[in-house]
């Protein structure tokens, strides 16, 4: 058994806006997934945030049977059966579920990068290099459900990964001699060739399903402010998050025309709804610039992983 308590805090990658460079890293693919840890021993798995996902992706847990009694940390990946790569949402079809859909057109594998524990023994001390080797010893011939993810020093070879490996939306960066540290402590980075974050839907604005965006807020100063109006919605976006969303009851507000993008423009007015829902965005900024994003960002998915709580306040 694990010599700390599960589930374990996790390293976390800070964003960076180039791809790290030298012998003192090694880069691997950021996968378009769920953040998770896997104890093979009693097959459980939990999410980045410590939810216990072990029935939701009882075949994950299951595929552990047989490999060495050891904590992983990796990334659910919903990979489409008919081989045109994966879809992020599919794994929110998972949530409140015990296991696989009958006839679901996805199976769920996990992209493992690193270990935390061998049996009772502590690998977190361990330099990376040392765990990444560890790594691929015990799933060596394991289950192709739970494969190591690639790993190289050359950044020309990673940025190759970028769009030609299905499912990879970026790069992570380690420092190889560095141990497995909780958090931004770790020293690990991430870079994706867009900007992306996370906001809160905050209401719906527009008369037709052509024209229909979402108000977004993020966390300032102790509470939940609009920092911008979302381009109108792609129709699969529309599609997934509407049943998600329920109104507050209020009556319809109005934002300035600054917060939704549009310099002297008319006021917006909204639908306001519950403030429940996370939506990953892509900006053309990674800061907020006077309180709101200077162009309308697009919606890219629902963030069915993450709750409001899950975001990091903005400076006030």
């Amino acid at each position: 058994m694990p010599p700390f308590p599960l589930p374990a805090p996790l390293a976390l990658a800070r964003a960076v806006d180039s791809v790290p460079d030298g012998p003192t890293w090694s880069l691997e693919p950021k996968w378009d997934g769920w953040r998770c840890q896997l104890h093979t021993g009693t097959q459980r798995v939990w999410s980045r945030h410590g939810t216990d996902l072990s029935l939701a992706f009882s075949d994950v847990a299951a595929a552990a049977v047989g490999l060495p009694d050891a904590v992983l940390d990796g990334e659910l990946v919903a990979v489409l059966a008919d081989g045109s790569g994966v879809a992020f949402d599919r794994l929110q079809t998972r949530a409140g579920r015990r296991g696989p859909r009958p006839g679901a057109d996805f199976t769920v594998h996990v992209a493992v990068f690193d270990v935390l524990a061998v049996g009772d023994t502590d690998w977190r001390p361990r330099p990376y290099t040392e765990r990444r080797r560890e790594l691929l010893r015990l799933l060596d011939g394991g289950p192709a459900e739970l494969r190591p993810v690639p790993a190289t020093t050359d950044p020309a070879q990673a940025l190759r990964w970028v769009g030609a490996l299905a499912g990879v939306e970026g790069l992570v960066g380690k420092p190889a001699r560095a141990p497995y540290t909780a958090g931004q402590a770790s020293g690990w980075v991430k870079w994706r060739s867009r900007h992306t974050t996370e906001a809160v839907v905050m209401g719906v604005t527009g008369a037709t399903p052509a024209t229909q965006a979402l108000v977004l807020g993020r966390p300032q100063a102790g509470r939940m402010r609009a920092v911008g109006v979302s381009l109108p919605l792609p129709q699969a976006v529309r599609v997934a998050v509407a049943p998600l969303l329920h109104g507050t009851g209020g009556p319809v507000k109005e934002l300035p025309g600054t917060v939704g993008g549009l310099p002297g423009a008319a006021p917006v007015r909204y639908v306001p709804v519950e403030p429940e829902v996370v939506v990953e965005i892509e900006v053309d900024q990674a800061r907020l610039e006077f309180g709101r994003y200077r162009h309308r960002p697009r919606v890219r998915r629902v963030r069915g992983d993450l709750g409001p709580g899950h975001l990091s306040e903005d400076p006030g």
